[in-house]
């Protein structure tokens, strides 16, 4: 059964912007959960140059309809032109921690 949860995915530059940004997502109650991943290579095109880049990757915990928000805060806090911001629907997942992501945000 479907849910209206969603992961959303957004790579940072640093520790400190990864940090800067999760708190602000959980803080503002537009996340639920942030887990931060260090240590990722990131190969990509950019500007028709291929780049890589040492960063640091956001496990978002959120809801749809929390979106929107969500999207607006990582942009206005980001450093880079175009962040990375995808989201990925829940299929399922345990209730009881769906029940808690629900809890931990602000109404629309």
């Amino acid at each position: 059964m479907p849910t209206c949860h969603q992961i959303i995915l957004c790579t940072c530059p640093d520790k400190d912007t990864a940090e800067k940004i999760a708190h602000l997502l959980v803080t503002g109650q537009l996340a639920a959960c942030v887990n931060i991943l260090p240590g990722l290579l990131s190969v990509y095109i950019w500007q028709g140059q291929v780049e890589s880049a040492q960063e640091h990757l956001l496990l978002i915990k959120s809801r749809k309809d929390r979106y929107q928000a969500l999207e607006a805060m990582i942009r206005d806090s980001h450093p880079y032109e175009i962040p990375e911001i995808i989201a990925v629907p829940v299929e399922a997942g345990l209730p009881e921690y769906l029940n808690w992501i629900d809890s931990c945000l602000s109404p629309n």
